[in-house]
């Protein structure tokens, strides 16, 4: 019995630990989208740029939004 506990409690809160960091992973892979690709050629030290491409997305879609709404005012 580990940590005082019955072994079908252990493995219970070791399986949902488990899940819990998977879900987890998920839900920032999915916030964050990011680049998993893996370039062709490795690029020289000092070129690498990073950048979260799901921020930009919404950036890009915030910024299309309001010029609608922009547009609509305006007519």
């Amino acid at each position: 019995m580990p940590a005082g506990v019955s072994w079908t409690r252990y493995l219970r809160m070791y399986g949902a630990s488990i899940l819990a960091m998977f879900a987890g992973a998920q839900v920032v892979h999915q916030y964050y989208l990011p680049d998993l690709s893996i370039p062709e050629i490795p690029p020289k030290p000092g070129e690498l740029q990073t950048e979260l491409l799901g921020f930009k997305v919404r950036e890009d879609i915030t910024t299309a939004i309001k010029q609608q709404r922009e547009n609509q005012q305006k007519h």
